[in-house]
């Protein structure tokens, strides 16, 4: 199955998901709201909440349908050779700075050791 058609069913399912959600959440409501003016009178909390819950479903299915197009359906462009040859300028350059000697291997290069004595506990320097 294609990427498009993929796409096409999850949009699908979630019309249909949200319009079974809006169909429960309002018929709640009429149910709820008919019997909080029959003298119940816990349904008029219900009656409040159902309407919520049919205002929030309508609102993740408005982002999840915003966030489905924004997603690429290619994936990304690799980079071109005049980055890479920037981007290994760049790592000597730091190499350099640093000091040490493996600037072309991908990885970064070592964390330097610390140069300064350690102190002890009054905050002096240790002598040895």
């Amino acid at each position: 199955m294609s990427e498009k058609a993929k796409n096409a069913r999850s949009r699908h399912q979630l019309h249909v998901l949200v319009t079974v959600a809006q169909l429960i959440c309002w018929s709640a409501f009429g149910i709820e709201l008919h019997r909080a003016i029959q003298g119940n009178s816990l349904s008029w909390a219900y009656v409040f909440e159902w309407p919520i819950l049919a205002g929030y479903a309508l609102y993740m299915w408005k982002k999840l349908l915003s966030d489905g197009a924004a997603q690429p359906s290619s994936p990304a462009p690799e980079t071109e050779p005049a980055v890479d040859i920037a981007r290994q300028r760049y790592n000597d350059y730091l190499s350099r700075v640093h000091g040490t000697e493996a600037a072309s291997s991908p990885q970064p290069p070592a964390a330097r050791q610390p140069t300064s004595t350690p102190l002890t506990k009054e905050g002096d320097a240790s002598v040895e």
